[in-house]
């Protein structure tokens, strides 16, 4: 185990009361595991990727990480600096952090390589597709070697055809580097398709409702995995639980 969440808690305090955001949520995070979490708009589900982040603090409970483990945050926007090339944007966090060394420069450029942008490394964000970008931003978070990866609604910016081949894309190279991830999404389809494990919010204050483990017939990319004879099973038990209709 990676890492284990005990009865967290999350409270907000305004001019006139008490919010509370995240009430009693528990989850254990494996090796190589993919989880995703969906729950109804605003109901707190970047909030839990912010605290395990170290972004922002708990307000109760416990966030226990095995020993040395490292964590690696993606966004929303890819947040790639116009000014810098495709290079200097994938190792900027190992600059920031003084680890650009001959060793982890190699291991970007490999990274770069294998994902098909080190034709482009001199290039600048404007000159790349929203999928390029997309890979450079996972590749600049990969350069300094989390253990967890943590996915905040990263397809969100891109068009449904670009969506599709980008979580594709980014499925299969969290997979190959055999990293563990935390992907918070509004998308039922794309939290089956990628998932090993469902974690369903309820409204706001966020319980877990239902926990999912997605068991497909052949585990493949996830525009693969929509078309499995059990996708539509799990998609409607989850739509169900959403409480869109409340």
């Amino acid at each position: 185990m990676l890492l284990k969440i005990n009865n967290l808690e999350k409270n907000y305090i305004n001019k006139k009361e008490v919010i509370c955001a995240l009430k009693d949520i528990n989850l254990s995070v494996y090796k190589n595991e993919f989880i995703t979490i969906i729950g109804p708009s605003g109901c707190g589900k970047s909030t839990i990727l912010s605290i395990i982040g170290g972004l922002e603090e708990k307000s109760s409970g416990n966030v226990i990480f095995k020993n040395k483990v490292k964590v690696g945050y993606m966004f929303q926007e890819d947040a790639l600096l116009p000014w810098l090339t495709v290079f200097e944007n994938c190792i900027l966090g190992l600059k920031i952090q003084k680890q650009n060394n001959r060793d982890n420069i190699s291991y970007v450029n490999k990274l770069l390589k294998k994902y098909g942008l080190y034709e482009f490394k001199n290039s600048y964000p404007k000159e790349l597709s929203g999928g390029m970008r997309q890979r450079c931003a996972l590749i600049r978070t990969l350069a300094l070697k989390p253990d967890i990866l943590l996915l905040d609604e990263p397809f969100s910016a891109l068009d449904y055809q670009t969506r599709i081949k980008v979580s594709d894309d980014v499925y299969k190279i969290i997979k190959d580097e055999n990293k563990t991830a935390i992907m918070v999404t509004h998308d039922i389809g794309e939290a089956i398709s990628m998932a090993d494990k469902v974690i369903v919010l309820s409204k706001r204050p966020a319980v877990i409702k239902n926990e999912y483990e997605i068991i497909l017939d052949k585990k493949r990319i996830p525009s693969l995995n929509k078309k499995d004879i059990n996708f539509n099973k799990y998609y409607d038990l989850i739509w169900k639980d959403l409480d869109y209709n409340e």
